[in-house]
C-alpha cells in the first residue's frame, strides 16, 4: 500500500522529495507547489487517525498549552515558560474556555498520532511553546485542523501564527552595550542553530559586530541550559582566548558561562563581561546580577491565547507573527 507521501506525489505528478519537504516544513519547494501539496494532503486527510471524524465539530471548550518534556523541568518549573504559562492563564480566566497543560514526550513527537488531546479532540486549539518542538511534529498538527500559535517558535516555510520576542534587535542591543564599552573581542554562545529564536540571537550580534569591524566568535551547543553554558564557556575560552566579552543566547547560558569563568579564577565583568537574554528570574539573583534582555514574557503568552481565540471565532484568519518588544537590562555582569 502506498504511504500518503507516495500516494500525493502520484497525484499530484511531482517527486516524493518534494511532497516530504512541503509536510516538514523544508526549503526546496516553490510557495505554489507547497500549497497544492498540503491541500491535496488535507483533501486526503492526512491525520485521519488524529481526529475520528464523529469528533470533527465537537467542541471542548479546552486550550492546550505544550512544552517539550525536558530533565527536571515542567512548564510550571521551567523560568522562563512558567512566566508564559501565567500569561495564558491570566487571559484564559477571561474567556469561556479553561486550559490544559502538558508535556511533550520524544514519543509523542516522533509519532504525532498518538497525541491524545488531539486524537481524542480533547482540546479546541493549541498552544506550542519552544523552539525545540520539531517542525515535523507542528506541521502534523497544522494537518489536524485544530487552530495552532507557536511562542517562541516559528516555521520557515508554512503559515502559522506565533508569537515571539524580537530576537534580533534584542542581541543587536546587547551587541552594542558591549561595543560601546570597549570590548572589541566578543564570544556568543549558541544553542541549535535551527531553532529559530537562537538563530536571529545570533543574527543580531552579528549585524551590531560587523558594523563596527569585529569578528563574531560563536559555539552553538545542543541546548541551553546552565551546564551547557559551562561547557560552551571552556569551548570559546580555548578556541577564542582573547575575548573579554560574552554574550549568550538565554539567561541559563550566561549563568553557567559566569560558574565556569570565575572557576578559572575571572573577575565578572572585570576580565569578562557576560550578558543574557530573557531576563528569568534567577537572572537578578545571578553573583553578580545579570545583565540581559528582558522580554515581557506574561504579554507573549496573552497575546498567544488571544490570537488562538480570534482564530477559533474566526477559521478563516490568516496566519500572523506577533512579536513583543524587548528592553536592556543593565545589571552587574556587564
Amino acid at each position: 500500500m502506498p504511504s500518503i507521501v507516495e500516494h500525493i506525489a502520484k497525484e499530484l505528478n511531482v517527486s516524493s522529495a518534494s511532497v516530504s519537504r512541503a509536510l516538514n516544513d523544508r526549503p526546496g519547494v516553490g510557495a505554489e507547489l507547497r500549497e497544492r501539496i498540503l491541500e491535496k494532503a488535507r483533501e486526503l486527510n492526512y491525520t485521519s487517525s488524529l481526529i475520528a471524524r464523529g469528533l470533527a465539530k465537537s467542541q471542548s471548550f479546552g486550550i492546550g498549552f505544550f512544552v517539550r518534556e525536558k530533565p527536571g523541568l515542567s512548564a510550571h518549573t521551567d523560568p522562563f515558560y512558567s512566566e508564559i504559562l501565567h500569561g495564558v492563564e491570566q487571559a484564559i480566566a477571561r474567556t469561556d474556555y479553561h486550559m490544559t497543560m502538558a508535556t511533550l514526550t520524544n514519543d509523542i513527537l516522533s509519532d504525532p498520532a498518538q497525541f491524545r488531546f488531539v486524537r481524542e479532540r480533547r482540546v479546541d486549539g493549541l498552544i506550542l511553546a519552544g523552539p525545540d518542538i520539531p517542525s515535523e511534529f507542528i506541521m502534523a498538527m497544522l494537518q489536524s485542523e485544530i487552530p495552532v500559535v507557536l511562542v517562541d517558535n516559528r516555521l520557515e516555510y508554512s503559515s502559522v501564527s506565533c508569537v515571539n520576542a524580537d530576537d534580533e534587535s534584542g542581541s543587536y542591543r546587547a551587541a552594542r552595550h558591549l561595543i560601546e564599552r570597549g570590548h572589541k573581542h566578543i564570544g556568543v554562545l549558541s544553542g541549535p542553530n535551527q531553532w529559530a529564536s537562537n538563530r536571529r540571537r545570533v543574527v543580531g550580534y552579528l549585524l551590531a559586530l560587523q558594523e563596527a569591524g569585529l569578528e563574531l566568535h560563536v559555539v552553538h551547543m545542543q541546548n541551553t541550559t546552565i551546564e551547557s553554558g559551562e561547557e560552551g564557556y571552556y569551548q570559546l575560552a580555548i578556541q577564542y582566548p582573547q575575548i573579554t566579552a560574552l554574550g549568550a543566547v538565554n539567561d541559563s547560558m550566561a549563568i553557567g558561562a559566569i560558574r565556569a569563568a570565575r572557576a578559572q579564577g575571572k573577575r565578572i565583568p572585570d576580565d569578562l563581561a557576560v550578558i543574557g537574554f530573557d531576563d528569568i528570574a534567577w537572572a537578578q539573583l545571578n553573583d553578580p546580577p545579570l545583565t540581559t534582555i528582558h522580554i515581557p514574557k506574561q504579554q507573549m503568552g496573552k497575546e498567544a491565547v488571544n490570537r488562538l481565540i480570534a482564530t477559533l471565532n474566526d477559521p478563516e484568519l490568516l496566519a500572523a507573527e506577533i512579536t513583543v518588544s524587548v528592553q536592556l537590562i543593565r545589571r552587574g555582569s556587564a
